[in-house]
């Protein structure tokens, strides 16, 4: 049983988050020799389990049929200074009131969060408010591509219209996969662990 303590700190140590596969490659980091499947064993028998980010929840209601700005970032995610491009994105949790929605808006230059929103609705509101934070902060800054997925609230009028008003330049990804975005889905990723 000298494992499953061993598991139990592990998981502790990392305040619940880690998982079978983390457990395990932090077990054979500090020497100790354990099948993938027994740490999963073990921790089942324990009763413990780490985060699990989930794809359950669908956040994206895609638009083909709708025009939309062309990819100027090709899942090129990078900058040579601050306000050159913005990823947009929002994501999802649980809580014991229901379901919260999180806008955000990422500078790729400092991978810095700009602009955000919560809201219980996933509106183009929500996306609108963490822009508007965003421009203020940033000083209203000309010319950012800001880049998103081909989400609805993304492609609506106003946000769209807010973008030209503000002189930024619209970016959408092209194939709706996550690598479209990936920088956002990373941010998203470490918001919800």
């Amino acid at each position: 049983m000298h494992h499953a303590e061993e598991i139990k700190r592990i998981w502790k140590e990392s305040s619940g988050r880690y998982g079978v596969r983390k457990v395990w490659q932090q077990l054979k980091r500090e020497g100790y020799v354990i099948a993938r499947c027994t740490v999963a064993r073990l921790m089942q028998k324990l009763g413990i389990q780490g985060v699990w980010r989930g794809k359950n929840k669908q956040t994206t209601r895609s638009r083909d049929d709708q025009k939309r700005a062309d990819d100027l970032v090709k899942r090129n995610f990078s900058a040579d200074h601050p306000n050159q491009l913005w990823v947009g994105d929002f994501t999802y949790i649980q809580t014991h009131s229901g379901w919260v929605y999180t806008a955000f808006i990422i500078d790729v230059f400092s991978r810095a969060i700009v602009g955000w929103k919560v809201s219980t609705r996933m509106n183009t509101d929500m996306v609108l408010d963490a822009l508007e934070q965003a421009l203020h902060d940033r000083g209203m800054p000309k010319n950012v591509i800001h880049h998103s997925d081909r989400g609805v609230q993304y492609l609506s009028i106003r946000y769209t219209n807010r973008l030209e008003a503000a002189n930024l330049r619209a970016s959408v990804g092209t194939t709706g996969d996550s690598y479209d975005n990936a920088l956002a889905e990373t941010v998203n990723g470490l918001y919800k662990t």
